[in-house]
């Protein structure tokens, strides 16, 4: 006689829903490249948000960056940036995971939501690893990106060169010289990247070009970086160009940006 197993119709009530949602229990993994509506390209999106707000003669913003596995220090760096007055907008300079895992994405920019401004983003190397390149292209966009906004050109360029063994493509000086070529305004343009040029994990045989393609350019006054975990500044190639870098999210800290037509001021900010 063969044993049957009878299920009464109360216990199936409470397990049916679970039998339906069986999907999300068993074959969710981290790096699976599953996005909602509102987490594919948001950069895009956030600077149509920007170029909505009106145009200044005076421009703050904020450089943070490294915000990998420290979710409760990004935590209060929102609620510390929420409370700096007249910030139109928040850069994160990379580094936005650890593993490069499309959950690790997914929280942070939960987290970052909760700001009262847009933020828009350079990719970091921690970005680019495992399937980071890929879940970083679905929810941000392209890692060479640029828009201009009062007065400035805003420059964005992948530096991650070690992640590409150092091969000659990263960063990629004729995209980033032709972009800043292309300024008939003449507007103060500002290059962002997550690994500054003078770093280990920038490619030695390509510093050079890309300084002297900053170095250039009378319109690039500065470029802002994160990486090194700490906070550092200064003038390295001795032609005008000065060079910041914010520390990390985890060492509760970052820059507070004002620029104006031929200037600007960099705060340093602890929360």
């Amino acid at each position: 006689m063969r044993n049957v197993l009878r299920i009464s119709p109360f216990l199936l009530v409470l397990i049916a829903p679970l039998l339906l949602s069986c999907d999300d229990l068993f074959q969710y993994n981290p790096n699976q490249l599953v996005f909602g509506h509102d987490e594919r390209d948001i950069n895009f999106h956030n600077i149509e948000k920007i170029l909505e707000l009106p145009e200044q003669d005076t421009l703050k913003f904020i450089l943070m960056g490294d915000t990998q596995r420290w979710y409760d220090e990004t935590e209060d760096f929102v609620k510390s940036a929420n409370n700096q007055p007249g910030v139109s907008f928040v850069i994160h300079a990379g580094d936005i995971s650890d593993f490069g895992l499309t959950a690790e994405f997914k929280w942070v920019h939960e987290i970052m939501t909760r700001l009262k401004y847009p933020y828009v983003t350079a990719m970091g190397n921690h970005d680019k690893i495992a399937n980071g390149l890929a879940a970083y292209r679905k929810m941000y966009g392209p890692p060479d990106y640029s828009f201009e906004f009062s007065g400035h050109k805003f420059i964005f360029v992948n530096t991650n060169s070690r992640e590409y063994a150092f091969d000659g493509t990263v960063p990629d000086v004729n995209w980033l010289r032709g972009q800043v070529a292309d300024n008939p305004g003449n507007k103060d343009a500002i290059v962002i990247a997550h690994i500054p040029p003078y770093a280990a994990d920038f490619d030695p045989n390509l510093e050079q070009t890309y300084a002297k393609i900053l170095g250039d350019d009378p319109n690039v006054k500065m470029s802002l970086y994160g990486h090194n975990h700490s906070f550092s500044d200064g003038e390295y190639y001795n032609d005008g160009v000065h060079y910041f870098v914010t520390t990390t999210v985890g060492a509760r800290g970052y820059m507070l940006v004002t620029v104006w037509k031929g200037g600007y001021d960099v705060q340093r900010v602890e929360f």
